[in-house]
């Protein structure tokens, strides 16, 4: 799996990505699984750390090493950022897990934070998370009223519970706003690679499938949608991709809104934790009331009623009045799994391995 930019010493920092300052500063870094240019998820993440710069100025150093493969090669890179002097390092892709624990076993001294994952094996390790489902729930309910063939698609990364969670939230409120849906869901066992979403893309569209969401990280898929004249739609996923908002004849282009992972409050929080001596090991889960998932603007592709119910979703998730996992819904062997008005506990969503009722196919091993 896969989600890049300093290393270890001060001899690199003239060659990677960045900042130099005085030797009594805040030195903190970034591992990245996909390239800052992206459009996606790690361009995101990056948006975040140059946050974290603007925030504190010449108190703060950051660097980062990009397109980093999940492994023995994210091993090493933590251990050289530790090396170089990084006070803390955040680790933004769910295949660092293992690497991030074993390295901060050997650096106490250290603080690593963990995105997306759930190993805290030393009081030196962080995770961190964002509630991804509820702005799946959002373009799920777009997705379900804006589909002319009833056909709907989602490209999975990865079968890890969050990509798992994002698919069930994403076909439940689809569902819910038209009952004739059927979701298509094709596997890129990939976070980053464009020619692989691409094809991933064009294989639902030839399927009939008009509407798609993706679940990896670049533009791609949006891209492939575009070739279709506007008789398809996307959403953008993790960042804006407001590029593909607007065809450059003023219409209305095929990404109608996005879901956008703001992390720019929680790695300014963090960092400054770590200045002013406040900070501790935490595990944050954090969504749309926290502002760290945020629904891009609406294209005019979306009817004014969509649009308005989409908003008014927004602010009951806001507002905590509403959760997407909400009763009653069943396993996808029609077993009982939420009476009407339950909600599903965060630990349930965390270990979700398993589809919801009417999705066709099974979760891969």
């Amino acid at each position: 799996m896969k989600r890049r930019t300093s290393l270890a010493s001060a001899a690199l920092a003239a060659t990677l990505g960045t900042g130099a300052f005085a030797q009594d500063t805040t030195k903190a870094c970034f591992v990245y699984v996909g390239p800052i240019g992206d459009g996606g998820w790690t361009y995101q993440h990056h948006q975040g750390a140059l946050a974290v710069q603007e925030a504190y100025g010449d108190k703060v150093e950051i660097a980062w090493q990009e397109s980093v493969p999940e492994g023995a090669d994210a091993e090493r890179v933590l251990t050289q950022m530790a090396i170089s002097g990084c006070d803390i390092i955040f680790t933004t892709s769910f295949g660092y897990m293992d690497a991030t624990n074993a390295v901060a076993a050997k650096f106490p001294d250290i603080k690593f934070e963990h995105a997306t994952g759930y190993k805290r094996e030393h009081p030196n390790v962080s995770t961190y998370n964002a509630r991804f489902y509820e702005g799946r729930a959002v373009v799920g309910h777009i997705a379900g009223k804006m589909t002319q063939t009833n056909k709907i698609g989602y490209i999975a990364s990865f079968p890890i519970p969050e990509v798992v969670m994002g698919i069930n939230s994403y076909y439940h409120h689809a569902k819910a706003a038209n009952p004739d849906v059927e979701l298509v869901v094709t596997w890129a066992y990939t976070w980053f690679d464009p020619a692989k979403e691409a094809d991933a893309a064009r294989a639902m569209l030839d399927q009939g499938v008009d509407v798609i969401t993706a679940h990896t990280d670049s533009t791609a898929p949006l891209a492939e949608i575009a070739k279709e004249d506007g008789k398809a739609w996307g959403f953008g996923q993790a960042s804006d991709m407001a590029a593909f908002m607007t065809n450059d004849d003023g219409t209305p282009g095929p990404r109608v809104a996005s879901i956008i992972d703001e992390w720019s409050p929680y790695y300014v929080k963090r960092v400054g934790a770590l200045m002013d001596g406040t900070y501790e090991q935490i595990d944050s889960w954090a969504g749309m009331p926290e502002g760290e998932v945020v629904i891009g603007e609406m294209n005019d592709a979306i009817p004014a009623e969509v649009q308005a119910e989409a908003h008014a979703m927004i602010d009951a998730i806001t507002a905590g009045e509403y959760h997407p996992f909400t009763g009653p819904m069943n396993k996808q062997d029609g077993s009982a799994w939420l009476a009407e008005g339950e909600t599903a506990s965060d630990g349930e969503l965390l270990g979700m391995t398993f589809y919801i009722e009417g999705i066709t196919g099974e979760v891969p091993n």
